[in-house]
C-alpha cells in the first residue's frame, strides 16, 4: 500500500481503510498498533460479516444506510461484497429502495459524497469542480427533477447519482475514484420540500427556461475545462430538458442520458431475447407503448432503428410502434403534441382507452413506462393472451410500487403464457408446477458496459450504434437454460463478464466510427482489461 496517510487518518480514509485485514507489519509500519483489535481478519472474512450484519437488518431502507456506512468507511470491502452478492444487494443500492432514500434524503444524509451544485455557484462552478480532490472519468448528474416514478424530489436526487455510480464500479469495474455524482440543484416544485425546514436543499421553486439552460451549459463547459475526456451521464432528468439537453450536448461532449438511451438499449435486448422464445423477428412485431416519455420514445427510437436495419423503410419501421399516454392514443389528428411524440402520432382513428387501443391494433408486445400501476390489468393480459399466442408484457416502471403489473398476476392472468419483465426486481413464480423467472429490465446490464467502453477509448462522442450493439451482446448472453424459464435476460451474477463484453463491443463502434480518442490497439479485449478495477486489498 502506498499512501502518505498514517494512523487515524489513514482508517478515516475508505477507499485505504483495510479495517482488520491490515497485517501486523503493516500496523506496525502505519501507526495503527493499539487502533485495532489484535486478530488480522481475510477480506473474504470480512464479507461475510457484512453479509451476516446485512442479512440482521429489519428492513430495506436500514439495509440502505447499513451499505452507505460500510461504503464511507472501507470502499474495497463494500464493492467485493456487493459485487459478490449483487442479486441480493442491488435492490438496495440501487432501484427500488434507493426510491425510498431519496424520498426521505435530508433525513438519511449521513456524510457528503459527491458535488452539490446549487444555483448560488453560477459564476464560478470551475472553481467548485477543482474542489474535487481526485481524477474523474465518469460523472452521473441529475437536477432531481423526475426521480424513478417518483417525481420532483430536489436534493433527494442525489441519491440516485450515487446509486449508479456504485453500479459503475461493481458491475463494470471502473474504479470508483474516477466516478463523480452531482445534483445541480435549481429549486424543486415538491411542496413538502419547500415546506420542510430541514430539506438540505434550496426552498425555492425549479428554474426555468434560459436561466436554467445557461445554468447547465456552465456546468458542462466547467467540467470540459477541469475534468477533460470525462462521460457525462444526463440522469433522471424531467421531459421538459431531457430531450432537449440530450439533442443539445451529444454532438458536442461526450454524454448520455440513460433514461433515454440506456433504458432503450436494455428493452430491445429483453425484446431480442423473448423473441427467441416466440421464434418471430423484429420486423413481425407491433409494440403499443404505455407512456410517452423519455423512457417510452427513447425505447421507440432504438426500436425503430433496429427494425430498420432488418431491411424496412423508416417510416415503415415507425409504423411498428404506437403510443398511449394520458390523452390516449397518439394519432395524427390530436392537436398540441409535444415534439418527440410528433414522430409517432400514426394516422389512426382515436382510442382514448389502452384496452380500446389494444382491441384496434392487436400488439405483439406491451411495454409499460407509465408509473401507472395496476395498468396492466386483468382485462389487458387476458385479451393480449387471446391475442398472442405467448404475449410480450415489458412493466418497466420503477420502483416495484409503480410497475403496470406484477410478475404473478402476468403470468396468473396469462395462464402462464406471458414472457415478462419488469424494470425492479420480482421474485421467480410457480405456475401449474412450472417455475417461471421475471426478467429484470435494468439498465445496469447497459450503462456500466458502455461506460467502460467509452472510457477505456476515450471516446468523445456516445453514439446511437453503441446502444444498439450493447443490446444486441446483452441478448446474445441469455442462455438457452434462460429461456426455458421465460428469463430473457442473463443473471445478475453474470453482470461483470456481461460489461466487459459489452465495453468491447463499444469501443469496437467508437473506432469504426472514428470517436476514439486514441489510437486503436491490437486488442481490444486487452485494452478494456487494462482499465477494469478489481476490489482487492494491496
Amino acid at each position: 500500500m502506498t499512501t502518505p496517510l498514517r494512523g487515524l487518518d489513514l482508517l478515516r480514509e475508505p477507499l485505504f481503510n483495510k479495517g482488520t485485514a491490515f497485517t501486523l507489519e503493516e500496523r506496525e509500519a502505519l501507526g495503527l498498533q493499539g487502533l485495532l483489535p489484535p486478530c488480522v481478519h481475510t477480506l473474504e472474512q470480512q464479507v461475510a460479516q457484512v453479509i451476516a450484519d446485512f442479512r440482521q437488518k429489519s428492513s430495506d431502507i436500514e439495509r440502505y444506510l447499513y451499505l452507505s456506512g460500510l461504503e464511507d468507511r472501507n470502499e474495497t470491502l463494500f464493492y467485493r461484497a456487493l459485487s459478490q452478492h449483487l442479486e441480493e444487494m442491488m435492490p438496495i443500492v440501487y432501484t427500488p429502495t434507493v426510491g425510498d432514500a431519496c424520498l426521505s434524503w435530508s433525513d438519511v444524509f449521513r456524510r457528503p459524497r459527491g458535488l452539490y451544485i446549487s444555483l448560488q455557484d453560477r459564476g464560478s462552478i470551475a472553481a467548485l469542480l477543482r474542489n474535487w480532490p481526485h481524477p474523474v472519468r465518469v460523472i452521473v448528474v441529475t437536477d432531481g427533477e423526475r426521480i424513478l416514478g417518483l417525481g420532483d424530489l430536489g436534493v433527494g436526487g442525489m441519491g440516485i447519482s450515487i446509486g449508479k455510480l456504485a453500479l459503475y464500479a461493481a458491475c463494470a469495474g471502473i474504479h470508483p475514484r474516477l466516478c463523480l455524482p452531482v445534483m445541480l440543484d435549481v429549486g424543486t416544485q415538491n411542496q413538502h420540500h419547500l415546506q420542510d425546514p430541514l430539506y438540505l436543499g434550496l426552498r425555492r421553486p425549479r428554474l426555468r427556461g434560459d436561466e436554467y439552460d445557461e445554468f447547465v451549459a456552465e456546468f458542462v463547459s466547467a467540467v470540459q475545462e477541469v475534468m477533460p475526456k470525462t462521460l457525462i451521464q444526463f440522469e433522471d432528468f424531467g421531459n421538459l430538458n431531457a430531450f432537449r439537453l440530450l439533442d443539445h450536448w451529444r454532438q458536442r461532449v461526450c454524454t448520455f442520458n440513460d433514461d433515454i438511451q440506456g433504458t432503450a438499449a436494455v428493452t430491445l435486448a429483453g425484446l431480442l431475447s423473448a423473441l427467441r422464445i416466440t421464434n418471430q423477428t423484429l420486423a413481425q412485431q407491433r409494440i403499443l407503448f404505455l407512456g410517452a416519455g423519455e423512457a417510452g420514445v427513447g425505447i421507440g427510437d432504438l426500436m425503430v432503428s433496429a427494425i430498420a436495419d432488418q431491411g424496412l423503410p423508416l417510416e415503415e419501421a415507425r409504423r411498428h410502434c404506437w403510443f398511449v399516454d394520458t390523452q390516449g392514443l397518439i394519432v395524427q389528428s390530436r392537436s398540441g403534441l409535444a415534439d418527440h411524440k410528433l414522430r409517432y402520432a400514426h394516422d389512426h382513428p382515436p382510442c382514448t382507452t389502452f384496452l380500446e387501443a389494444i382491441e384496434r391494433l392487436k400488439p405483439t408486445t406491451l411495454i409499460g413506462v407509465s408509473t401507472m400501476p395496476g395498468s396492466f390489468n386483468q382485462a389487458v393480459v387476458e385479451r393480449m393472451s387471446q391475442l398472442n399466442e405467448r404475449p410480450i408484457l415489458f412493466a418497466l416502471s420503477n420502483p416495484t410500487s409503480k410497475a403496470e403489473c406484477t410478475a404473478q398476476d402476468a403470468y396468473r392472468w396469462s395462464r402462464g403464457k406471458a414472457i415478462y419483465s419488469s424494470g425492479s426486481p420480482f421474485p421467480p413464480c410457480q405456475f401449474e408446477g412450472k417455475k417461471l423467472v421475471p426478467g429484470q429490465g435494468n439498465n445496469a446490464y447497459i450503462f456500466p458496459g458502455v461506460g467502460l467502453g467509452v472510457t477505456a477509448c476515450e471516446a468523445r462522442h456516445v453514439s446511437d450504434k453503441m446502444f444498439s450493439e450493447a443490446a444486441r451482446v446483452l441478448a446474445s448472453c441469455v442462455t438457452q437454460d434462460d429461456l426455458e424459464v421465460s428469463r430473457v435476460y442473463p443473471a445478475l451474477s453474470q453482470i461483470r463478464p456481461v460489461s466487459e463484453l459489452i465495453a468491447v463491443a463499444v469501443a469496437r463502434v467508437a473506432f469504426e466510427e472514428g470517436l476514439a480518442g486514441i489510437p486503436q490497439p491490437s486488442s481490444l479485449e486487452d485494452l478494456v482489461k487494462s482499465t477494469i478495477w478489481k476490489p482487492e486489498y494491496s
